[in-house]
């Protein structure tokens, strides 16, 4: 591997990660949080806004709503309303032009004005309807986590590094990929969420931060226990120790449809049990994670023994 890796943090970050988790209707059933967290987080929101978030649509500018939280001056929620604000149609269109030249990914050609008005609004609500009323201590417990792989960033390699946080992304140097930026994320455990810009991929990763009861099994020690008690996923990492292998060549090997084989390596995967290998933005293939199994009896005495 031959490019940079990055770790930041900063609370808009995980601003966003809410917001994106529950506007992601789809993921509901896969994340840690559900489907309490969903209940309660809709019992706070007005009528006329939950209706707002039920028809928003997650596409291409929302992605660019992402790459503006690069601009150095937005560190909180209240520092993006404002810049929504505040920048001009022109100015707004000269950051996204900084920013896709710097990452070499294609310049928006959506309506400025309308972009400010849409995202303003949504943002705001947001802010006040739930981010406000949010328990500091996620923000907290990210920021930690930033801190330590900051640290480790000073002794480890980038494999290593890139491996830990993500827990078995692979990403192979393909021509013009130059960085990764790593950014830990709370509400969306146990899942990534993933851009593509040109040059660079954001992942902002499940970052193992657990902030309920102690004597309860942690959300991904307990993940990867029931992960293991299936025979199909089971037949998987059998077949995988033999050498990585595609979905297609996965589905031929169980002798089951592609959509169940992929609900048991979506599992593997959130469990941290297998490594799925990226060629630019295209998952080409599986292997399996060795390691992780062999910390499972770790974990599960750890919690036993206290």
């Amino acid at each position: 591997m031959s490019y940079d890796i990055t770790f930041r943090f900063k609370p808009v970050y995980e601003f966003m990660n809410s917001l994106h988790t529950f506007i992601c209707r789809k993921s509901h059933k896969k994340i840690e949080l559900s489907p309490k967290w969903v209940k309660e987080t809709q019992a706070m929101l007005t009528t006329e806004y939950s209706s707002i978030l039920h028809e928003w649509q997650m596409d291409e500018e929302w992605k660019y709503a992402y790459l503006l939280l690069e601009q150095q001056d937005i560190y909180t929620a209240e520092d993006y309303i404002t810049f929504l604000e505040n920048t001009s149609d022109k100015d707004l269109l000269g950051h996204f032009v900084t920013l896709c030249k710097d990452w070499n990914y294609k310049i928006p050609d959506f309506e400025m004005k309308r972009f400010k008005e849409r995202y303003r609004e949504l943002f705001y609500e947001w802010n006040e309807q739930y981010f406000k009323q949010m328990s500091s201590e996620v923000c907290k417990a990210l920021q930690a986590e930033n801190a330590v792989r900051l640290a480790e960033k000073e002794y480890k390699s980038v494999e290593s590094l890139v491996d830990e946080t993500t827990r078995g992304l692979v990403f192979n140097k393909t021509e013009g990929f130059v960085r990764i930026v790593l950014i830990p994320q709370y509400h969306f455990q146990p899942l990534h969420i993933f851009w593509h810009y040109g040059n660079t991929i954001v992942c902002h990763y499940a970052a193992p931060v657990y902030l309920g009861d102690d004597t309860v099994i942690p959300p991904h020690d307990l993940r990867v226990l029931r992960s293991l008690g299936e025979k199909n996923r089971l037949k998987i990492l059998k077949y995988l120790h033999q050498g990585p292998r595609s979905f297609i060549e996965i589905v031929r090997h169980l002798q089951l449809s592609k959509g169940i084989t992929h609900d048991h390596i979506s599992k593997l995967r959130s469990s941290g049990l297998l490594y799925a290998h990226f060629d630019g933005e295209n998952l080409i293939e599986y292997s399996i994670r060795s390691h992780a199994l062999r910390q499972v009896e770790h974990s599960l005495l750890n919690y036993i023994e206290g």
